[in-house]
């Protein structure tokens, strides 16, 4: 053999490594491709983040969890490779699907999707995110929209509770333009009523889950409350605050977060949560006198460890059923008709949120029986995300 004949066995042997490695690297590029699954992007009240039809998602909680980190960004604190947008009331995820109980439509359940760390959070429930469910199911054809308006009944799995929404459809689909304006968001929507009842004992089985109004921790006095949320309510003036501090005067102070989120812990724990530290239950509430004598009260929410914008629809709730009860924090700083019913007006730094609270008497005392709130939706993208 001459050397001529030599020279295609040589370049073979000279290339192999590097057809390889091309090979290699196409066989990881398609193990790595990228999926997709379908979602619509949407507002809801204050807050906005992915829907997903539920049977879309893996039933594994553990891979479902990874999908819904990914989509989000999470964890990053930038959420620079997903859809989250740096707060926590946009790191936030629905997911339902067509109900098969009776006489519910939608069975609804929201996450929490951290944004530093690597947890899904689905023990909270969200009833500014909840109002785009009833939209969401009607253009799902889920449910069949009537004239002037559409009455669905969901289902929260994270509270065990059953929710009446209101959607208007005047000519048969979803009307998202409109009159209606809330605190928190600019311009205006259509209005969504939303209806909440067995929003009692929703984490802990109790209204008040250590049976008592009011108790002290590390100094404070506080009321422990599960109706609509599970909140730590406090008096702003026990914390030396006026009850009206914003944003970045709590993210200055960070001893005093430590304080709040010490307090919030052994809540937890009377509660029965156990360890809370790695869920956002129970909220905190700073409640104080409210400026407007039209009003009822003022509120400080937390998500728990940064202020809420505004206020938060089912915290709201817990607020304004402490404020109807003898004996706790609300009820001392705020204002209240001393009637089953009243359409309490909650002041927050971003103006007011109003919720109609229907309360019943029962052998043990006082026991929250409905709520009520308007809230406005957007729908702002329609489309598949990646992951």
């Amino acid at each position: 053999m001459n050397n001529t004949s030599k020279i295609p066995i040589l370049i073979t042997f000279l290339l192999f490594p590097i057809i390889s490695i091309a090979q290699e690297t196409v066989e990881f590029q398609r193990n790595k491709e990228l999926k997709r699954v379908p979602c619509v992007y949407m507002r809801g009240g204050t807050s906005k983040g992915p829907f997903f039809d539920r049977r879309d998602l893996p039933k594994n909680k553990k891979e479902r969890d990874a999908i819904l980190l990914t989509v989000m960004g999470s964890p990053d604190p930038h959420q620079i490779d997903g859809l989250g947008t740096v707060a926590t009331v946009t790191s936030k995820v629905v997911m339902a699907e067509p109900s098969t109980r009776p006489n519910i439509d939608v069975d609804y359940l929201f996450a929490q999707v951290d944004i530093e760390n690597p947890i899904v959070d689905t023990l909270p429930p969200c009833g500014n995110m909840m109002a785009g469910v009833g939209p969401f199911a009607i253009e799902k054809g889920w449910v069949k929209a009537t004239i002037p308006e559409t009455r669905i009944r969901i289902y929260n799995i994270n509270t065990n509770s059953v929710i009446e929404e209101l959607v208007q459809t005047p000519n048969g689909v979803v009307e998202y333009k409109g009159n209606a304006r809330i605190d928190g968001v600019p311009g205006t929507a259509a209005p969504v009523i939303l209806n909440l009842s067995d929003q009692v004992g929703g984490k802990t089985g109790k209204q008040f889950p250590t049976g008592k109004p009011k108790e002290i921790i590390n100094g404070i006095e506080v009321s422990i409350l599960d109706a609509g949320s599970l909140m730590v309510l406090m008096k702003a003036k026990d914390l030396g605050l006026k009850g009206d501090e914003n944003h970045a005067f709590f993210e200055a102070n960070t001893e005093l977060m430590k304080k709040m989120e010490d307090i919030r812990l052994e809540a937890g724990l009377r509660a029965g949560m156990g360890d809370v530290s790695g869920s956002v239950l129970p909220k905190i509430g700073i409640l104080s006198s409210p400026k407007d004598e039209k009003h009822n009260i003022q509120s400080l929410y937390f998500t728990p460890k940064t202020l809420h914008p505004s206020h938060a629809v089912t915290g709201a709730i817990c607020v304004g059923t402490a404020l109807k009860l003898k004996g706790t924090v609300a009820n001392e700083v705020g204002r209240e008709n001393g009637q089953l019913r009243e359409f309490v007006i909650i002041e927050h730094p971003a103006g007011v949120i109003e919720v109609n609270i229907e309360m019943k008497t029962t052998d043990n005392g006082l026991l929250l029986d409905k709520a009520g709130t308007l809230r406005t939706v957007r729908k702002i993208m329609d489309g598949y995300v990646y992951y």
